[in-house]
């Protein structure tokens, strides 16, 4: 009954006869659920060795890949209250476009013609460096003529004192001439007193030779006089050399010591004009930062101060904007345990929220209305979500919708190596990490360096 012998008598009997066989038989639809439940562990083994994209999946947000690209406000440089805005919401604005107009509230700046006067001030320091500048020129002609009369003054008073030498010589000869003289006649005065005296000579002879020998003694008396005035002229003209050099010295120090003190004045004006200067060009600037433009083609987002006569302070956001012109990318965030299986160029597949997509995590070939992006740049320092930031960027051959705006959620998957499946599901049970893709090409490009044997101790 069992079936088991051997020896069986199944096909002795009719089995159409006895009921009790058909009560025993297996029914066809559990024969099929069998046969179906076989092919589908034989089909699910076969499945185990197809090939699997491992990928790291994660969240993000879209951004702009350039930072003056991504949504900025315009604060006020000076404080000041709001007079008028030139804008509305949501409205588009050109580079240098007027969006609101700050009025002066501080007392320092009330004076409408605080610029012309700033000005005027600057131009009037000009014009007294000017003055010192032509009063410094004169006096360096000044002392060039004093220079030059002291040249001629020396050049007289040489000529001077040489005719007062001249004069000495000249009074020392005749000195001697009148000397020699006063001695003949001396002499000739005694002889004719001798011969008075023995009657050979009468006395209108002897008066004549007192009075010639008076006359020469005269005579040297009047040439030593000469020569003492000779060289008492020959001193004061030498006097007078010494005394026109210190006379001129003092003229020409004095003018110097005006001329010096003249370029200081000068050069104090010119550190006056620099500070007007300044002063000037604080106040013109001031004035440009009465109107609050557009540093860019961009749309009008929020207000953020909104009343008429509201005061703002320097540094205060008036409007938030984003610029019109932008590059997107995508930030995302990756845990620890991926960042190392990460790195520049790396191709990465988007789902954009609001545009649907049919995903294949494991075959990147079968999902269709994924987006392509590439890594541009990964974030040294943790965020404080405990994960790595990396920032991706669009692909010039493929690009994004053109409806994508910033802000927007967006889903990246990061394609890695290519595993049999069961691989995977072993990875995933005990906790691995993705394996490292290697580019190969990349690495036969790019050969590794090693270090020259001497450089390793």
């Amino acid at each position: 009954m069992l079936n088991i012998s051997p020896n069986s008598v199944r096909d002795r009997m009719d089995e159409n006869e006895y009921q009790s066989f058909h009560r025993i038989e297996l029914p066809a639809a559990n024969r099929m659920f069998i046969y179906w439940l076989s092919g589908s562990f034989v089909l699910l083994f076969l499945m185990m060795f197809l090939p699997w994209t491992q990928n790291i999946q994660t969240k993000g947000k879209v951004t702009t890949l350039n930072l003056s690209d991504r949504p900025q406000s315009i604060e006020a440089t000076i404080a000041g209250r709001i007079d008028e805005w030139f804008v509305r919401e949501g409205q588009f604005v050109k580079k240098g476009d007027t969006i609101a107009h700050l009025t002066e509230i501080k007392v320092d700046y009330f004076d409408a013609n605080l610029v012309n006067q700033a000005k005027q001030q600057v131009e009037a320091k000009n014009q007294t460096i000017e003055s010192y500048g032509l009063k410094a020129n004169a006096l360096d002609q000044q002392i060039a003529a004093m220079q030059q009369a002291l040249l001629f003054k020396k050049e007289q008073l040489k000529n001077k004192v040489q005719q007062a030498e001249f004069k000495i010589e000249s009074a020392k000869a005749t000195l001697r001439q009148v000397e020699i003289d006063a001695q003949i006649a001396a002499y000739q005065y005694s002889r004719t007193d001798t011969l008075y005296q023995k009657g050979i000579k009468s006395l209108s002879d002897l008066e004549n030779k007192r009075l010639k020998k008076q006359e020469t003694e005269a005579k040297v008396v009047t040439a030593n006089n000469k020569l003492s005035e000779a060289m008492n002229n020959q001193q004061i003209a030498e006097l007078d050399f010494q005394a026109i050099e210190n006379e001129y010295a003092n003229k020409i120090a004095k003018a110097q010591s005006d001329k010096f003190s003249t370029l200081s004045a000068k050069f104090d004006a010119k550190g006056s004009v620099n500070k007007l200067e300044n002063q000037y060009q604080n106040y013109l600037r001031r004035s440009d930062f009465y109107y609050i433009t557009a540093p860019q083609d961009c749309f009008i987002n929020q207000a953020l101060k909104k009343g008429i006569g509201e005061t703002v302070k320097a540094g205060d956001a008036l409007v938030s904007i984003m610029p019109a012109d932008f590059d997107l990318a995508v930030e995302l965030f990756v845990p620890p345990m991926d960042l190392p299986l990460v790195e520049l160029g790396q191709e990465v597949r988007f789902i954009f929220d609001g545009w649907p997509a049919f995903i294949f995590s494991g075959w990147p070939g079968l999902s269709f209305g994924t987006y392509y992006g590439h890594v541009v740049a990964i974030e040294n320092n943790i965020s404080k979500n405990g994960k790595y930031r990396i920032l991706v960027g669009s692909q010039e051959d493929k690009p994004w919708p053109e409806a994508l705006r910033n802000g927007s959620g967006a889903q990246g998957i990061a394609l890695l190596n290519d595993v049999p499946i069961w691989y995977e599901l072993w990875r995933q049970l005990n906790g691995f990490p993705p394996d490292f893709y290697e580019d190969k090409e990349y690495d036969s490009a790019h050969p590794k360096l090693k270090a020259p044997i001497k450089s390793i101790k």
